[in-house]
């Protein structure tokens, strides 16, 4: 049960929660009266639970579990799953309002059956947390017989850190060390597929030796160990005691670029985590309004730390904790649902102090603990606020870490969704960037602009200071591999960051230009300028590119980003004398040669003409829909059914003559970004309309398909079906991966632009006043932190833990927030 309203409630909160025995939502003792009050459901159920400490700990002192493939170990005594150190005590009664009179449980043996059955299922429920929770974690893996009896070979094996191979043949992958005799062999029968010989088995059946773990694996969390006596995936609740007489300190591992794992004090992102968290310093932890941590619900911390850096701007603490009382009393019933009341109840959260006090007085704590243990709030679990936001989305919804620079943009989306008719934070954000492009061979230009939320800053690491060392250090590394020995001292590239400013002003080239004033594809480049400049300007280095294997990796760098930041020398000057502009004209339709029609799914066809619908009227709706089943077709007939030309012959758009008129390409974009005409023309055949689906296309990079989910998961508001607001066109694209500086493709006037009332414009002078560095190897590992300036200091938001920053590793953020000067 968790609070729905302003306060992080729940059952060991002062006056409990509330239980609305109606719908079944808590509320804490401040929010019941509210809601009595706006639906008249008088009936609740007051829960109350008293904390004791827990007579023991842990079995071992370690409590594995397996969650998403992955064996986690709980290392630190006295903590059961959940990370609770005490057991306990619950008391319910019931609440009848307005008169406040109780009915203690469980004595209801007078009430009625109905009322009976709801209460023993309120008491008997799990917290719906709790069971996403479950969902969530894969199976229950046992502990080995052989972990608690395991003899280890006293053979001097010490495994390196980096460079293993398979002791019987030359594989460097899916390695698996045998804890009993330390021999590396490479395996091919795990239920992970990975290429090996199967030595690692061959080995067992000629040593009986059991127990192997997974070398890649290795985290201070745990790692995969395998039983082939018992032919499982199995626990090891000794495994760091097992991998230490292997000279294996499972507490110091970090995986590396390679997917090998070593050391924290020789690998490069062992020393990021380092600095980032300011390991090793002694940090002030701080109290209060604004100092309120947030609990890491599982790889959440990329929106703990978008979340702590929004509430520090007043623009939001305005709109949502400003107007908390009004939020509340206009929320809907179900106010789980509302992401302004879920927007209030966080940053109430976060800037009220009450779930951020100082711990008890140390000669206080023995004769409180003795007497009743009352829990101190160090930090709260916006659960609710996460799922809300995250919901429908694929990957926001898991429980795998993110992008922080996608979850922002989504943020955005959702703010624009939301703030139909009231204020807006998300336009401090906003600017218009003015794209200029130039035809190499006529020299013409055109100008357009678009809407955008944050700047993305290239890395050249061509640029760094120190490249000498760099080239020394990479020959050194190779050689260390090559000889499986420990690899050197890791050098990080230095790049200045005018460096990375030049690399965004540089003219780029445009792929496949189509000039049309040659009407011919030509040469041609773009440059990017700011034709306003947002009262908050949120920078991001790309620091990431894709692998070989297509996962994001990140570029280990260094870069000096400045405390003041200005931006007036990248300002926009329109077009200028002398300047001829490229005519509004489109590329020509190319008609193909082969004029056979398409292929159609014809077993599609059948099955909708054996329903009893026009053969032709089928050929049509398997075209129109893609050939992507006969469902998908069912659906487009029943749409198209009463249209006059529903069973007339199916008549290909890119088959008809080339002079017919096409209205849709009038309203096409001069510049060639927009999706395949003939994609348009399957989605709005289907009654999707047009923008709706240009937008879609849009965000799913063309994919027809998984434009036709984002369509249905992004439903169309009655704001975008009266026409295409400015909303519209400012709404970041939040979707996938970019390497680009487009976030949105929406192209915008430079009258419409710039007279927007939601664009708002001033002097490109700015201060930084927070950063979210990042510490792993992807986007799809690793943990965030943030550092946030508050009354002129520097503040280091960790999670639960906030503390005075020592040494802000601003030359290691990856995306930087600053505001604009007041003294411009």
């Amino acid at each position: 049960h968790v609070c729905v309203c302003v306060f992080f409630t729940h059952e060991e909160s002062e006056g409990g929660m509330y239980v609305c025995m109606n719908t079944f939502l808590g509320f804490g003792r401040e929010h019941v009266e509210r809601h009595y009050r706006k639906t008249g459901q008088s009936v609740y159920m007051h829960l109350k639970r008293h904390v004791k400490e827990k007579a023991t700990g842990a079995a071992g002192g370690a409590m594995p579990r397996r969650r998403n493939g992955k064996v986690f170990l709980d290392l630190e005594l006295n903590r059961d799953f959940n990370g609770d150190d005490y057991e306990y005590e619950d008391e319910a009664k019931l609440v009848i309002f307005p008169d406040h009179y109780e009915i203690p449980l469980p004595n209801i043996e007078e009430l009625p059956a109905l009322v009976t059955i709801a209460c023993d299922a309120v008491l008997n429920a799990g917290s719906a947390y709790k069971k996403q929770e479950a969902d969530s974690w894969e199976e229950e893996l046992q502990v080995s017989k052989h972990a608690r009896s395991l003899r280890q070979h006293d053979s001097g094996v010490r495994i390196p850190p980096s460079g293993w191979k398979c002791a019987k043949c030359e594989m460097r992958e899916n390695l698996w060390l045998n804890l009993m005799d330390g021999t590396v062999l490479c395996g091919k029968w795990f239920f992970d597929g990975s290429g090996g010989n199967g030595h690692a088995l061959e080995h067992y059946r000629e040593t009986n030796f059991p127990l192997a773990v997974k070398l890649d694996t290795i985290t201070p969390d745990g790692a995969d160990v395998y039983s082939f006596d018992e032919e499982e995936a199995v626990l090891d609740p000794y495994i760091a005691e097992h991998l230490s007489h292997f000279g294996i300190d499972m507490l110091k591992m970090h995986r590396t670029e390679n997917g090998n794992h070593t050391d924290n004090h020789v690998q490069t992102r062992a020393s990021e985590w380092e600095v980032i968290q300011e390991s090793g310093l002694k940090l002030k932890a701080v109290y209060g309004s604004g100092f309120t941590g947030i609990r890491n619900l599982g790889n959440s911390c990329y929106l703990s730390t978008t979340m702590q850096v929004v509430f520090s701007i007043a623009e939001f603490q305005r709109a949502y904790v400003g107007n908390l009382q009004r939020i509340f009393d206009y929320s809907p019933l179900d106010p789980t649902q509302d992401f302004s009341t879920q927007m209030a109840k966080l940053g109430h959260g976060l800037l009220s102090g009450l779930y951020s006090k100082p711990p008890i007085k140390s000669e206080l704590i023995e004769q409180v603990m003795k007497e009743e243990y009352k829990q101190q709030h160090k930090a709260i679990s916006p659960r609710m606020f996460k799922a809300l936001v995250s919901k429908g989305h694929p990957e926001f919804s898991s429980n795998r870490q993110q992008d922080v620079q996608e979850f922002f943009l989504h943020f955005i989306n959702m703010v624009e969704r939301n703030s139909t008719g009231s204020e807006n934070p998300s336009d401090v954000f906003r600017f218009i960037i003015e794209e200029r492009i130039q035809c190499c061979q006529s020299q013409k230009v055109r100008y357009s602009q678009r809407v955008d939320y944050l700047m993305q800053l290239p890395v050249p690491v061509e640029a760094a200071t120190n490249r000498e060392e760099m080239i020394a250090y990479e020959i050194k590394r190779k050689d260390a591999e090559e000889n499986m020995r420990a690899p050197p001292e890791p050098v990080r590239a230095h790049v200045p960051f005018t460096a990375c400013l030049q690399a965004f002003a540089e003219p780029e080239n445009v792929p496949e230009f189509w000039s049309p004033a040659l009407q011919a594809k030509s040469a041609g480049v773009k440059t990017s300028r700011f034709a306003s400049f947002p009262d908050y300007m949120v920078l991001q280095l790309k620091k990431f590119t894709f692998g070989l294997d297509w996962v994001p990796k990140k570029l280990d760098v260094s870069v000096d980003v400045p405390d003041f930041l200005d931006l007036n020398r990248f300002r926009s000057i329109g077009l200028q004398a002398g300047e001829e502009e490229l005519p509004d004209l489109m590329p020509p339709i190319v008609i193909p040669e082969d004029t056979r029609a398409p292929e159609i799914d014809e077993s599609s066809v059948m099955q909708l003409a054996e329903m009893g619908f026009p053969l032709e009227a089928c050929r049509k709706a398997v075209y129109y829909t893609g050939n992507m089943g006969a469902e998908m077709a069912f659906n487009w007939i029943i749409a198209h059914m009463e249209e006059p030309d529903f069973a007339e012959p199916l008549a290909i758009p890119a088959y008809m003559e080339p002079d017919l008129p096409s209205s849709s390409l009038a309203t096409a974009s001069p510049l060639d970004n927009q999706p395949p005409e003939e994609s348009v023309a399957i989605l709005t055949s289907m009654g999707f309309p047009r923008h709706h689906s240009i937008r879609a296309l849009k965000a799913m990079n063309n994919n027809l398909e998984r434009a036709l989910d984002w369509i249905f998961t992004h439903p169309e508001s009655e704001e975008e079906s009266a026409g295409i607001s400015d909303m519209i066109d400012s709404e970041p694209k939040d979707t996938s991966f970019s390497n680009t500086n487009t976030h949105s493709d929406s192209m915008l006037s430079p009258d419409q632009g710039l007279s927007s009332p939601r664009v708002r414009d001033g002097p490109g002078r700015y201060e930084l006043f927070a950063f979210i560095s990042h510490m792993g190897t992807s986007t799809m590992s690793g943990h965030y932190v943030c550092h946030i300036k508050k009354e002129g200091r520097w503040v280091i938001y960790n999670d639960h833990k906030v503390c005075l920053s020592e040494r802000p590793p601003k030359d290691l953020g990856y995306m930087y927030f600053y505001r604009r000067l007041s003294s411009c």
